[in-house]
């Protein structure tokens, strides 16, 4: 597993889910990691404490089934030690059909596994030039503008960004009584709260989002993948309807009929009393929050105990200056991990740090297979390309065509399997040797 000269030291920065990754596959190696976290040395605009790997956003790590691509990535994941599903797995809550965690545990089991590593020294500073040695950057998409800088100067480049966006969080405890029920979508568990709305409060809540105060700061180039509501609501009147409000799979018990639409809120620690407004980032101005979402009678005397906010993410053009082992292509002592590279998603950014970490300490490493979703979302971010670089989660359209024709969730039962074998026979050929 490991090279004929195999590095004695890594420094690492950044303590995010790709840094945690990183200093995890590259200690049970037995080779010495200095891990470098700024907080809370320094802040950022997002973060609320000094854990490693924080859930700045949502607190799901998406689909948990077998044959979804989310799902897959996650037992690849596992097959490969990951320590963010060590964690998460530990930290489950209920969630229907998708792994959410309660955040706060979550970050506390990664943090504690790796302060208790002998092989890892964790130092709280910010790192605002590149350190010499093997290195991997994985400060993440909050990265401090020193240490970007000394990025773009090494690959000569311009960074790209896009806006990201938070959900509001509330204490379940203040919602109006009788004014939502329990359930989850397709299935008899009731994991969600669910508040349901008539067409006539639908399409008021949709008009005065459009009109809502915005944070002027910001600029309009959002990640698609989570567009604030009130950008949503700027579509068109039926966008929210067939998003994150959309009410299929869900019957209002006091009307048994299906709902116009729909907020879902999903748990966020193990007690169950806090819960988060599912899909509804926003860049929104707290006032004009407050006043917006106390229109919903359900949230009338609503305590928030977080409010939605944006924040600037960071990633460099990866697919011009990363090799498929992540290093810079100028410097290959250096790589970079997370979503500084430009795979977007929680389960994604750690697959990364996984990939990193490995490729540092492996003997005669080989890019992941192409039939999984890792191997896939590599190829993706470093493969060269004439067309604009955005970042990807995972998806089955990453890995490589399976050209049969068969139905859509046959194919997918295929692919997956598929995955699964294709990294086992990797695992056997690249780290058991």
């Amino acid at each position: 597993m490991i090279r004929e000269k195999a590095p004695t030291h890594v420094t690492i920065i950044g303590g995010g889910l790709a840094g945690s990754e990183a200093a995890w596959q590259i200690a049970q190696a037995d080779i010495d990691v200095a891990l470098y976290e700024m907080r809370p040395i320094k802040t950022t605009e997002a973060h609320r404490t000094d854990l490693l790997a924080e859930l700045v956003c949502s607190n799901s790590f998406r689909a948990s089934d077998s044959i979804s691509a989310a799902g897959t990535l996650k037992d690849e994941m596992r097959e490969l030690d990951s320590i963010v599903m060590r964690a998460a797995d530990a930290a489950k809550i209920p969630s229907g059909k998708s792994l959410a965690v309660d955040r706060n545990l979550f970050s506390a089991n990664v943090t504690d596994l790796l302060s208790s590593h002998p092989r890892i020294k964790i130092i709280r500073q910010e790192i605002s030039e590149i350190p010499d040695g093997n290195v991997i950057i994985a400060s993440g998409p909050l990265t401090s503008n020193k240490l970007v800088s000394a990025i773009l100067q090494l690959t000569n480049s311009k960074a790209l960004s896009f806006y990201d966006a938070i959900a509001p969080i509330i204490d379940s405890s203040t919602l109006t009584p009788g004014t939502y029920f329990e359930a989850s979508r397709y299935s008899d568990e009731k994991d969600y709260l669910n508040v349901p709305l008539s067409e006539e409060n639908y399409k008021k809540f949709v008009e005065e989002l459009i009109s809502a105060e915005t944070f002027t700061h910001l600029d309009e180039d959002f990640f698609e993948g989570c567009l604030p509501i009130e950008e949503m609501a700027r579509r068109g009147e039926e966008t929210l309807r067939f998003g994150p409000m959309k009410p299929v799979g869900l019957i209002d018990p006091e009307t048994e009929r299906r709902p116009y639409a729909v907020i879902q809120l999903r748990r966020e620690n193990m007690s169950g009393v806090l819960y988060n407004l599912v899909g509804f980032q926003t860049r929104l101005k707290i006032a004009e929050q407050d006043r917006i979402f106390r229109m919903i009678p359900a949230f009338a005397n609503a305590s928030f105990i977080r409010y939605g906010s944006a924040h600037r993410n960071t990633f460099i053009d990866s697919q011009n200056f990363l090799s498929a082992d992540l290093s810079i292509k100028i410097e290959p002592r250096i790589k970079i991990a997370g979503q500084l590279s430009g795979v977007e998603g929680y389960i994604e950014s750690a697959a990364s740090g996984i990939v990193a970490g490995i490729s540092t300490i492996s003997k005669n490493f080989r890019p992941l297979p192409e039939e999984t979703i890792i191997g896939g979302l590599i190829r993706y971010i470093t493969a060269p390309s004439k067309l604009k670089f955005q970042p990807m989660k995972a998806n089955w359209g990453v890995v490589s065509e399976l050209n049969i024709k068969i139905s859509k969730g046959e194919k997918k039962q295929l692919l997956a399997e598929r995955s699964r074998e294709s990294l086992k026979k990797w695992k056997r050929e690249i780290l058991e040797k």
